[in-house]
């Protein structure tokens, strides 16, 4: 079972968190419209230092909670989505516990998430799966929203008077999806993605939660890379995607990057690095970009081709995915699932 988290730390870490209220943003390399492709930030050498030296990293152990027991991802599908985006992301969802899928698989990259540790010792749980679905088909809080609207729409899921979702702070993550047509604060600008956890004075929870919009007709080029490329670089070539629909294809590598890192600081209070927990260097946000050997800046590193010329690194159920690596503060730089998926 996950630790309890005490009512005084969940207090605190609101009070201090709501002050600040800067929602863990997607950082490091994606091809943003505002990056100067000439500068440092592109640089294969100006990124290196997240791939392979400790040098520059210190992920540091907070003595936060982090999740322990059996995990389960309630999802809510906001807006618009089709059976087959859904069949996409759940089988990514079910395929970080498939212990039994093919080399390089989604369940060895978890086994790097797995080897961060509680305050008592206690391992990251290896089971994570699929928990209750809802369905906002209407736009419920409207085609705009805020970071703090986000979490309005997790209250009328946990609070809904058909078919609420569960609420359990302590191995429950909530996974809000938007669809294509839905305008997220900051989004394409600034992030991909996000996690965080709901106010008490909002959802009355303390919930950990991650948002992930589909880009795929705002900006594919920045949120689906490398399976578009950004309409400022009209020389890059996007690869193929193996899925199938470059919009859901680049969500699953962000779902990936913010389920690690809510399962390793959930309450924004247990791994990171740097000083700041209202904006904190995470697991997956030192490999940002990194989806094999090499990776670092915009090389996206080694990677695999099926045969009909898609791109992936690992193997879910029956699907391949395109993940990126994730940090291993054991041996200080990002892994994938070929280190430990033997």
């Amino acid at each position: 079972m996950a630790p309890s988290i005490s009512r005084t730390s969940v207090l605190l870490a609101t009070t201090v968190l709501t002050l600040l209220f800067a929602v863990t943003p997607i950082t490091c390399w994606r091809p943003w419209p505002h990056l100067n492709p000439n500068s440092s930030d592109l640089l294969y050498d100006s990124s290196k230092k997240y791939e392979g030296s400790s040098e520059f990293v210190h992920l540091r152990y907070h003595m936060g909670p982090v999740l322990t027991g059996n995990i389960t991802v309630h999802t809510i599908w906001y807006g618009r989505w089709q059976k087959s985006q859904k069949k996409i992301i759940r089988e990514f969802i079910n395929s970080i516990s498939a212990v039994h899928a093919r080399h390089p698989s989604v369940a060895g990259w978890w086994r790097t998430v797995q080897l961060y540790t509680d305050q008592t010792g206690a391992n990251i749980s290896h089971t994570v799966q699929l928990g209750q679905e809802k369905n906002d088909r209407f736009y419920s809080h409207g085609k705009s929203l805020t970071r703090l609207s986000i979490q309005s729409v997790i209250k009328s899921a946990v609070t809904a008077k058909s078919k609420p979702l569960p609420i359990n702070p302590r191995s429950g993550l909530y996974l809000l999806l938007t669809s294509d047509d839905v305008y997220v604060q900051d989004f394409c600008g600034q992030v991909c993605g996000f996690h965080y956890f709901t106010f008490p004075s909002i959802v009355g929870y303390t919930l950990p939660y991650a948002w992930v919009g589909n880009s795929a007709k705002q900006c594919p080029g920045v949120c689906a890379y490398p399976f578009a490329v950004p309409v400022f670089r009209p020389g890059w070539k996007p690869l193929k995607s193996p899925n199938g629909d470059v919009g859901v294809e680049g969500m699953i590598s962000v779902i990936a990057h913010e389920i690690a890192e809510l399962a390793t600081n959930p309450l924004v209070n247990a791994w990171y690095a740097g000083q700041d927990p209202s904006a904190p260097v995470e697991i997956a946000d030192l490999c940002e970009g990194i989806y094999g050997t090499g990776g670092g800046g915009s090389y996206t590193g080694q990677m695999l081709t099926d045969h009909d010329g898609a791109t992936y690194n690992m193997n879910g159920i029956r699907r391949k995915f395109l993940v990126q690596w994730i940090w291993n503060h054991l041996v200080s730089y990002c892994t994938g699932p070929n280190a430990l998926d033997q």
